[in-house]
């Protein structure tokens, strides 16, 4: 992790942490930095680099000073106004740009905003370049061989443009539509847009394959986005769904790289089950490459149990997309995800994408001809009780022989009727310990013995 950008680009609260002046220094190293990497392979064109942003009040503050940085250093920034994060990654990757910028902060509310990096092919910008455009905000970068104190100013025919790219985003519905192999007609549909990226987008997708849709939190005011509404307040659209009697509903995050669904008793389908859903589905037609689904070491025990069940191999990585995408990479794996209903279908995306994993929510649905309680009734999700205790010293706690000795009693103590994870947060002294077992209170009880020796042993805070 660097300084300004964590796992999901550089995340805070809008003209507090995160300014325009921020902003308009990303764009300042980046137009700069993409035309010198053109001026190095002969290219005298400028640097071509596409931006999206959701539906928060600041996205426009951070839009035009991106924009104003990019061009002062001779790149053209071609803007796809409010659309997804996936869009951003799939138009960065087929229409050749240096890189695409996308301005959210995902699930977060309204006042917090981010800038994340997308590099040419899709994916998160790597780490290096990362680092790069924080020294420049530090007045420390130091590329090709030299210091740069400030970055040149573009001059006369060489200061960039803005093109109003609207059509990046047309062209991605079409290419969600297009994934669309069976018609949705007679299926009553119910989208929870989060008053964010999806809400002009997700409907119309639906709509062209013949679903009857109906919308909640679709009519954005910069300051709802993610407000009691969409994936992280998924109670919404469960009423939504039994009210209306629809025989599904889908809730996106604010920048629509999540997903979770309702199924029409108005339960709620988890990451965990996509997962399990789509990976039967997969091997059922010998599509499961390497038989693996890749999860998080978050997935519920349940989980595991209905893989073994089915035969279905999976790997287990730390927490956060970007470890996901870096195994399913590396080791040539079609589908994984988290709990969270962040997924990627590797074959189609190189990100989360919610509107996606709607889409192949439906296909199986369609191609099974059953219901998603139906699909998703074989995976039982075991009681997880979690506890968070801040500590003194995060790494000692966990390390303590005492403590380690009290984790694999537990462990022993549940065989294979559940599981003990210990580990500390990203972000925070804190060290969470979680149980996950056949009933609530043996959660509860093990949990406690845990934390017990934590404390006894001093590391608490």
């Amino acid at each position: 992790m660097g300084k300004y950008f964590g796992t999901d680009g550089f995340r805070g609260e809008a003209g507090i942490t995160l300014t325009a002046d921020h902003a308009y220094k990303v764009g300042r190293f980046l137009g700069w930095y993409y035309n010198a990497l053109r001026e190095r392979n002969g290219d005298n064109e400028p640097a071509r680099i596409v931006i999206g942003k959701d539906t928060r009040r600041s996205s426009y503050m951070f839009e035009y000073s991106l924009v104003a940085g990019l061009t002062a250093s001779g790149a053209d920034a071609y803007l796809l106004h409010v659309t997804t994060t996936p869009s951003v990654a799939y138009i960065a990757r087929v229409d050749d740009f240096d890189c695409g910028i996308m301005i959210s902060a995902s699930h977060n509310p309204y006042y917090d905003n981010g800038i994340k990096l997308i590099d040419c092919y899709g994916e998160k910008m790597p780490e290096e370049t990362l680092l790069l455009v924080e020294d420049y905000i530090d007045g420390k970068l130091h590329v090709f061989d030299k210091d740069w104190p400030e970055l040149p100013f573009a001059h006369r025919e060489h200061i960039g443009c803005t093109v109003d790219y609207v059509a990046g985003r047309n062209r991605y519905m079409g290419y969600l539509i297009s994934l669309g192999i069976y018609s949705f007609k007679g299926v009553k549909v119910g989208l929870d847009c989060a008053n964010g990226s999806s809400w002009n987008i997700a409907k119309s997708v639906f709509d062209a394959l013949g679903a009857d849709t109906d919308v909640i939190n679709n009519q954005p005011n910069g300051l709802n986005i993610n407000n009691n509404a969409g994936s992280t307040h998924i109670e919404g659209l469960q009423k939504f769904v039994v009210e209306k009697g629809l025989d599904v509903g889908f809730a996106y995050d604010g920048d629509a790289d999540r997903c979770l669904c309702v199924d029409e008793k108005g339960n709620v389908i988890t990451g965990d089950h996509i997962l399990y859903i789509y990976g039967c589905y997969m091997k059922e037609r010998g599509k499961l490459l390497n038989n693996t689904v890749v999860t998080t070491v978050m997935s519920n025990f349940g989980l595991y149990k209905a893989f073994d069940e089915q035969g279905i191999g999976y790997a287990k990585t730390a927490v956060g997309d970007k470890y996901v995408y870096e195994y399913m990479a590396k080791n040539g794996c079609r589908i994984g995800g988290e709990q969270s209903g962040h997924i990627i279908f590797s074959k189609y995306a190189s990100t989360g994408d919610g509107i996606l994993t709607s889409l192949k929510m439906m296909e199986v649905m369609l191609a099974k001809k059953k219901p998603m309680s139906e699909l998703a009734a074989p995976l039982k999700i075991y009681p997880q009780v979690l506890e968070n205790v801040r500590v003194t010293d995060k790494k000692a706690a966990q390390n303590d022989p005492a403590v380690q000795e009290a984790v694999s009693r537990v462990a022993e103590a549940l065989g294979d009727t559940g599981r003990i994870l210990v580990r500390e947060s990203g972000t925070e002294p804190v060290v969470r310990v979680m149980v996950e077992a056949p009933d609530h209170d043996i959660c509860q009880k093990y949990v406690d013995e845990v934390v017990h020796v934590i404390c006894e042993k001093g590391y608490k805070a």
